[in-house]
């Protein structure tokens, strides 16, 4: 497979060094959420080279930016984009993938078997429900292709200690999720985000970090189906 090649993700030093040390395994990964392709709708493709250097390396940038110890939360994590990435690259963080959909979820546990990593733990449900049993107890909660950012933020903040992060995988359409919600940072307990440009020119990707400076209102989480019917910022 492909690790950079031009019109694929470029990859940097960090990306190399755990593609270097982490490659196989994570091939070995793309192989297998290949394989539930026709079976189970984990993520879009099917095809283990698009997969790779559409997916994977796109995950294999957040790894840098996970906290030093802790607990970590992938919500919506479907096929474990990012979060399976996540507990290959560092096996010193509890990784928690959370889905609300049970096939989805059999689908991690087996994958996680498949690969041993014993830092894995899947959770079937929703988010506000799980948000109100583990509130603010990990370092970060992270999410991928879930939801609009304003939507998402209310799902992750719940989740998240003071002094944690939240994190989102966004596109270029980011900047017009984020001007209503200018200013408002702090109904939820975060500061204002820092945007980290990523993907080269062709697939130009951010990852958007927001810094937990103040508990969550405890507003959140509201009951399941809120947050996108009535918005917080509003």
């Amino acid at each position: 497979m492909n690790s950079g090649t031009k019109g694929d993700t470029p990859v940097d030093h960090v990306e190399e060094q755990l593609l270097s040390s982490r490659g196989e395994i994570l091939k070995r990964y793309g192989n297998l959420l290949a394989s539930y392709g026709g079976k189970i709708r984990l993520t879009g493709p099917s095809d283990p080279e698009i997969l790779w250097n559409d997916h994977i390396l796109d995950c294999l940038f957040t790894v840098s930016r996970l906290p030093d110890k802790g607990r970590i939360l992938d919500v919506g994590s479907g096929g474990g984009l990012p979060g399976l990435v996540w507990a290959i690259c560092r096996p010193d963080l509890e990784v928690t993938l959370l889905d609300s959909v049970k096939k989805k979820c059999g689908a991690l546990e087996e994958m996680a078997a498949e690969l041993e990593l014993p830092n894995v733990r899947v959770l079937w449900g929703r988010c506000e429900e799980y948000a109100l049993r583990e509130r603010e107890t990990f370092s970060l909660a992270g999410a991928r292709a879930v939801a609009g950012t304003g939507i998402l933020l209310e799902y992750l903040s719940p989740f998240v200690a003071v002094g944690g992060t939240v994190m989102a995988m966004k596109g270029p359409l980011y900047t017009e999720e984020l001007e209503p919600l200018q200013g408002r940072w702090n109904r939820l307990g975060l500061a204002a985000p820092s945007i980290v440009p990523y993907g080269g020119e062709e697939k130009k990707r951010f990852l958007i970090l927001w810094k937990k400076n103040a508990p969550c209102s405890s507003r959140f989480p509201r009951k399941t189906g809120m947050a996108e019917k009535t918005f917080w910022w509003r």
